[in-house]
């Protein structure tokens, strides 16, 4: 997904305000709105594959996961992330949280550079994120930031499986990349 630039600062408020009515979805970065464009099939696909799996290892727990549609607040900013697991209660807003224990994003060609400097700085400075993961969809590679490793990275591949410590959580990468077309996976299936 790429961000178009707006021309005019903004308040929260209005932000907030203006998302209930567009039709188009927007983040909020330093005052600036930024329309977000659509996503392709693979980003779909990852995306609907961390949340289904992630989501069906909490059944039971308190945990809540949420997809692109649910807004995180960052400080003064607002993202869209592609997938988001909250564990405690955040009733501040109908419209977003702000207490995240995970991030997802997936990576795409216009997004990759801000998502993994940063936005990744950003998210870093929410109190109860533990652990914020980036999602490649041309090749299958998953690197995963954690508070407890003082936000040093760990890189995941086909035959890995990633471990959310946050959550207790693993899950397999051949499942997140189920269905996905790359060169990755037309390799190690062959």
């Amino acid at each position: 997904m790429s961000l178009k630039r707006a021309e005019h600062f903004i308040s929260e408020e209005e932000y907030l305000q203006g998302e209930q009515e567009a039709e188009t979805r927007h983040e909020l970065i330093n005052g600036e709105v930024y329309a977000m464009a659509g996503a392709n099939e693979n980003h779909n696909l990852v995306s609907g594959n961390i949340f289904s799996e992630v989501k069906s290892r909490l059944k039971g727990s308190p945990c809540k996961t949420f997809m692109s549609d649910m807004k995180v607040k960052a400080g003064g900013d607002f993202f869209y992330p592609d997938v988001m697991v909250v564990c405690e209660e955040d009733n501040e807003h109908e419209y977003y949280k702000s207490a995240p224990i995970l991030i997802v994003e997936v990576l795409s060609e216009s997004t990759r550079k801000f998502d993994k400097t940063s936005k990744r700085l950003i998210y870093q400075n929410i109190p109860s994120l533990e652990e914020y993961a980036i999602i490649e969809q041309e090749r299958c590679e998953i690197e995963v930031f954690r508070r407890k490793d003082h936000w040093q990275s760990t890189y995941y591949y086909l035959g890995d499986d990633v471990f959310f410590a946050s959550l207790d959580v693993s899950v397999s990468v051949e499942d997140i990349y189920y269905q996905v077309v790359n060169a990755d996976i037309i390799k190690y299936f062959a």
